[in-house]
């Protein structure tokens, strides 16, 4: 399972648990015991969740480096680099192979 959809699994399961036992224990209204849900949850999640945080950290960062070398690549071809344009297939085709790889 990708990083970013187990941590975002992980943080509404949390606010649901911390909902369910505020509603059922406490006699607040359903908009207060959703507020104070949302804010423990966010707690717990930053306690609880550290590791997969991480790893949806370094999986948004990856993506980002690889889209500043497209882009760096892109805007060299753009200037007349022939090497950068002619990478940029072999670039092209290994994004291919990884998505699906992935998926």
């Amino acid at each position: 399972m990708k990083p970013a959809v187990k941590y975002t699994l992980g943080r509404l399961g949390l606010f649901v648990a911390a909902f369910a036992v505020l509603f059922l224990l406490t006699p607040l209204n359903v908009l207060v015991c959703a507020m104070v849900a949302f804010v423990a949850s966010a707690a717990l999640s930053f306690i609880l969740l550290r590791g997969w945080r991480d790893e949806m950290a370094e999986q948004l960062g990856e993506m980002a480096a690889r889209r500043t070398a497209e882009k760096d690549r892109l805007r060299s071809a753009l200037a007349g680099d022939e090497d950068a344009a002619a990478a940029g297939d072999r670039v092209a085709a290994a994004d291919v192979v990884e998505h699906r790889k992935n998926s």
